[in-house]
C-alpha cells in the first residue's frame, strides 16, 4: 500500500453533488482538481454512480478507489464522495448536515422544484459545509445561523396578507381623521 495516500488530511471530501430521479446534474462541486478534471469525466462518474444507487437501499457504496455516501428524497439524490480510506462517518455528517439544512430552508419540501427555486440558498449552504474539499460546520442550525436563516420567516399566507392589508387601511384611516382634524382647526382659527 502507499504509505501517502493513508496519512490523514483536512481535504476530507473530494466531491459533492445532487441528482434528480433521472440522473441529471442538478448541482455540483469537485473539490480535487485532479479526480475527474473535465466535465465528460464528472458526468459519466456521476452517471455510473447514480446507475449502482438509485434503485439500492444502503447508504454507502465504493466505485472507482472512492467512498460515496448518499441519500435520496422523494425525487432527488445527494451524494458525499470521498476517498477509499476516509472516515464514513465524516462524509456521513456532512450528508446529514446538508440535508437537514436543506430540510429548513426549503420549508420541509425537499423536491425538485423547490430546490431550484431556491438554489442561491442551497450554494449558501454547501458553501458554509465545505470549503475546498474541507469539512467547516457540520450542525445544521450553525449552517442555518451563518447563511442568516430564520425558520420564523414564513412566506405570507392568506391570513398574514389580510392582516397586513387592514392594519395599512385602519393606520390610512387614522391618517385621514387625523388631516380633518387639522383642517378643521385650521378653518376655525
Amino acid at each position: 500500500m502507499d504509505s501517502v495516500s493513508l496519512e490523514p488530511s483536512l481535504y476530507t471530501v473530494k466531491a459533492l453533488f445532487i441528482l434528480d430521479n433521472d440522473g441529471n446534474r442538478l448541482l455540483s462541486k469537485y473539490y480535487d482538481k485532479d479526480l475527474y478534471p473535465s466535465m465528460k469525466e464528472q458526468k459519466n462518474f456521476e452517471t455510473n454512480i447514480f446507475n449502482k444507487t438509485h434503485k439500492a437501499d444502503n447508504e454507502i457504496a465504493f466505485l472507482e478507489g472512492m467512498t460515496i455516501i448518499y441519500k435520496s428524497s422523494i425525487d432527488l439524490f445527494f451524494y458525499v464522495v470521498g476517498s477509499a480510506q476516509e472516515n464514513e462517518l465524516m462524509l456521513m455528517s456532512v450528508l446529514n448536515c446538508l440535508f437537514d439544512s436543506l430540510t429548513q430552508i426549503l420549508r420541509k419540501n425537499v423536491e425538485r422544484r423547490c430546490l431550484l427555486d431556491n438554489m442561491d440558498g442551497v450554494f449558501l449552504v454547501v458553501d458554509e459545509i465545505i470549503d475546498g474539499g474541507v469539512i467547516l460546520e457540520s450542525d445544521p442550525q450553525q449552517v442555518l445561523q451563518k447563511v442568516n436563516y430564520r425558520a420564523d420567516e414564513n412566506p405570507l399566507s392568506e391570513q398574514s396578507v389580510a392582516q397586513h392589508i387592514s392594519e395599512k387601511l385602519a393606520l390610512t384611516s387614522n391618517v385621514l381623521q387625523s388631516a380633518k382634524e387639522q383642517i378643521k382647526w385650521s378653518i376655525l382659527k
